[in-house]
């Protein structure tokens, strides 16, 4: 078999590994959404209760980003994605065997630490093991995990919620009733220790990044893992870019705020809150209260759920195909203009008294497609190959954590957004706060499509030296 044969299945390998902190991310947020009302029930909780259960693993997921990027760069990025697992682990089996409520909401803080460091890590990661001329594709992969744990949390959860209403089940008695019948939610939320449990076991396998060991001094085994994926002589040449690049660094995390590289902590920080106050998530968490505004019935509009979730996975598959052929800034060009589009049509047809759930459904079905080949893949990819090697973990950690705030306002504001603006108000407040992403993409975002993460870095480097305002490459 030819060596670039082998290097590509062996980083192709490496990447599905550290894709299944995405898989993680997207089946941990999501699994709640089955168990909600039997928690609820369960411990008579009162909406604020109720909200703090369903909010408490995103106070992990922020603490966990917070300090995920220092950590990373301290003691490298495999022993804090194996801790991203160790704390997946954990929190499925402490929600699982939970006491009382209090139990599970640290349970469900300790996973959200572990969503936290795995969606900075885990695109890092293989962004600095990628080659240049398949990165985008490569990290895409990241996304596609997520959508598909999403998907899998909703047919788990039903496929659950049936197994516990089996007639062989019901005669059970003791723990097996417990968890498997009449607190089914300890299962639901206990399924997640078993890809949890793969995931540590396969990090154990991966490399450290050599990148990382190359800024830490150790280029003799970062040279022999860069071997593995390119010809030795691009590798070497890697190694050598690296250190000239490092040779120009000057100061610590303050870099970020001077000259170029100032603009890539820009670009980072605002894309990630952008994608998230798009109102993909208001779509994937509340969708059937959305439909079911459109006159659906609950079960059409929990149907029409497990569609939605049908078409993330199936466009984020045009993302990882085109990502590295097209380039970063066609498609999210492309995916933006689409997004903002479907927003503004499913605002005209919520504000219309002849809503038709097809109609509505197929403007929902854009917005999720055209969100899933450009915005949710596109921001992984940037964010974790625009920063300068030396700080790169914490600047990565700077830009998820915005995404994550993001995350928090849209999950907070949107049921009271539903009420006040109702749902055509709500939509055109998500299309306005898009639009600041078609400027990014057009006059700011420089293309990173095949270049490897050295040459983005001069890039910047230059930028700094010659121009510190800016101009965009062009």
């Amino acid at each position: 078999m030819p060596a670039s044969a082998t290097g590509s299945r062996y980083v192709n390998t490496l990447a599905i590994i550290a894709s299944l902190g995405g898989f993680l991310f997207g089946y941990d947020t999501a699994v709640i959404s089955g168990t909600i009302g039997f928690v609820s029930t369960q411990f008579q909780l009162d909406a604020s209760h109720t909200g703090w259960y369903v909010s408490s693993a995103l106070l992990g997921c922020i603490a966990g980003v917070s300090v995920a990027g220092v950590l990373s760069d301290r003691y490298g990025r495999k022993k804090l994605l194996i801790l991203s697992a160790l704390f997946f682990g954990v929190s499925a089996i402490g929600c699982c065997f939970a006491f009382g409520f209090t139990d599970l909401v640290i349970y469900r803080l300790v996973g959200g630490v572990g969503i936290g460091v795995a969606s900075m890590l885990s695109p890092l990661y293989i962004s600095e093991l990628s080659p240049a001329h398949k990165r985008g594709r490569l990290v895409a992969l990241y996304q596609f995990a997520i959508t598909i744990g999403i998907l899998s949390s909703y047919f788990i959860n039903a496929w659950l919620l049936r197994l516990s209403q089996n007639g062989a089940l019901l005669e059970t008695s003791g723990i097996v009733h417990k968890m498997m019948v009449s607190e089914v939610w300890r299962i639901m939320l206990g399924s997640s220790v078993v890809p949890a449990l793969l995931f540590l076991f396969l990090l154990m396998f991966v490399p450290e990044s050599p990148r990382w060991l190359t800024i830490n001094g150790d280029e003799r085994a970062a040279l022999l893992i860069l071997s593995r994926i390119v010809p030795a002589e691009e590798a070497a040449r890697e190694i050598s870019d690296i250190r000239t690049n490092l040779q120009q660094e000057s100061g610590g995390f303050s870099v970020l705020f001077r000259g170029g590289f100032r603009v890539a902590l820009i670009i980072g920080v605002s894309l990630a809150f952008l994608t998230q106050v798009s109102g993909i998530n208001a779509i994937i968490y509340y969708g059937p209260k959305i439909l079911k505004e459109a006159g659906l019935s609950v079960s059409d509009a929990l149907g029409g759920q497990v569609i939605i979730g049908s078409v993330n996975v199936l466009f984020t598959l045009v993302a990882i195909w085109k990502i590295d052929r097209m380039g970063r800034r066609p498609l999210l060009l492309a995916g933006v203009i689409g997004i903002i589009t479907s927003l503004v049509m499913i605002g005209f047809l919520f504000l219309s008294d002849t809503t038709s759930f097809l109609t509505l459904l197929v403007f929902i079905l854009l917005f999720i497609a055209c969100f899933a080949f450009s915005y949710g893949p596109v921001i992984w990819v940037l964010i974790s190959e625009l920063f300068p090697a030396k700080i790169r973990g914490q600047a990565v950690s700077l830009a998820t954590l915005s995404l994550w705030i993001g995350t928090a306002l849209v999950g907070q504001l949107t049921p009271l957004l539903l009420e006040k603006l109702k749902p055509a108000g709500t939509f055109w407040l998500f299309a306005l706060l898009t639009s600041p992403a078609l400027y990014l993409a057009i006059k700011v975002i420089p293309e990173t499509k095949g270049r490897s993460l050295e040459e983005i870095e001069r890039f910047w480097l230059e930028r700094q030296q010659k121009n510190p305002s800016y101009e965009a490459k062009r």
